[in-house]
């Protein structure tokens, strides 16, 4: 096996700059950024660091292999090159998942089926066996067919990302943690940071923000994929693991609050904070957008209903247009929305300072970032 391993993480369009950040400040080396993913290099222990750190990743994969494929015959002889015996144990399960665009073999079923084939034929090859139980440890195979060329990939993350392990259940549409930890990114929140959410819903923002301002690693309370794979040693799992609790800053003098109209929402969302371990830096009450108060000096992180958790958009537009009124009788140091309404400004009543793109799955959605510009002297 390699000692320098190739990573790709993929991520909600609009938030590469912000994962690009994290992915440096990991120590990783050659970072590419493109739509979607940011490549870089890195060593076994880079694959456990990934995991357990990046907020705003999706998935961390390895790419083995990448390789123009036209033809069912290139497909397989690419994918069969590929030392698997040294990467999957013989009685390892190995299912085949993956993508075609704009590229001539455009059946995924069958691009699956001969991947599969040929990483069991060089499986039998490597191993000097002819039966492969697939009864141990997953080890998941990803492809991805673009314009004719084709990259492989292992996932080293299992479940995706966004499943920090705290939210057991959430409310209608919620926001995906790794996309609410980018907005705390962009909203700048630091560990004496004071957040607030008038629309908090099962909590998500106002958590992430949380365990950013005290550093605690998103990855620590579940498990992925690659703790499994003979070829990331276990010691290293617990060097990344000690590691990141010894970063966790408890001193932070961080503070979250949240609101919702709905009591089920408020439970939800104080439940899910504990089980985050930020119960106790972040408090959720009952209360309707026009009773909202922000703090002096606070940051207000939201995704206001819209679409399907409201059902109705003249609905939408009024609870805008009040958190529009709310935020004019006291504006905060910043406040940022995302939403899919396109007239967002138009009914909170007020151009925002800046505006991004963001892809919520595939729902386009715009950020509107409301602060101040600092006075240049």
């Amino acid at each position: 096996m390699p000692t320098q391993y190739t990573l790709v993480a993929p991520c909600f369009f609009g938030t590469e700059h912000t994962l690009s950040f994290e992915v440096k400040r990991l120590g990783a080396q050659n970072v590419r950024v493109t739509d979607g993913r940011v490549a870089f290099d890195g060593d076994a222990s880079m694959i456990a660091a990934a995991n357990l750190n990046l907020r705003t990743a999706e998935r961390v994969l390895l790419l083995l292999k990448t390789f123009p494929a036209s033809t069912f015959d290139e497909l397989f002889d690419g994918v069969y090159a590929i030392p698997w015996e040294e990467l999957i144990p013989a009685d390892a399960q190995f299912p085949v998942k993956g993508s075609s665009l704009s590229s001539q073999l455009s059946s995924v079923p069958a691009c699956q089926s001969i991947v599969k084939k040929a990483v069991v034929k060089r499986l039998q090859y490597g191993h000097k066996t002819s039966t492969l139980p697939e009864t141990g440890a997953v080890y998941k195979i990803r492809f991805a067919l673009r314009k004719n060329v084709v990259e492989v990939m292992l996932d080293t993350s299992g479940d995706g990302l966004h499943k920090r392990g705290y939210r057991k259940n959430a409310t209608l549409a919620p926001i995906k943690e790794t996309l609410a930890a980018t907005i705390a990114d962009l909203g700048f929140v630091r560990r004496d940071s004071v957040v607030q959410d008038p629309f908090c819903g099962s909590g998500t923002m106002v958590i992430e923000a949380a365990q950013k301002a005290m550093n605690i690693a998103p990855g620590l309370r579940r498990r992925f994929a690659a703790e499994q794979f003979a070829f990331v040693p276990a010691a290293l799992w617990a060097e990344q693991r000690q590691k990141a609790l010894a970063q966790v800053r408890t001193d932070a003098a961080f503070e979250g609050v949240g609101s919702d109209i709905d009591p089920a929402a408020v439970a939800l969302a104080a439940a899910n904070a504990k089980l985050a371990g930020v119960g106790d830096r972040c408090h959720f009450e009952v209360r309707d957008v026009k009773d909202f108060v922000p703090r002096p000096g606070a940051v207000v992180l939201t995704n206001p209903p819209y679409g399907e958790r409201l059902g109705d958009a003249a609905g939408a537009a009024a609870l805008a247009r009040t958190l529009g009124q709310v935020w004019n009788a006291s504006p905060v140091a910043g406040l940022y929305a995302i939403t899919a309404d396109a007239d967002f400004e138009a009914h909170f009543g007020k151009k925002a300072t800046k505006r991004r793109k963001i892809y919520n799955g595939m729902i386009p959605c715009q950020l509107y970032m409301y602060y101040e510009r600092p006075v240049k002297k």
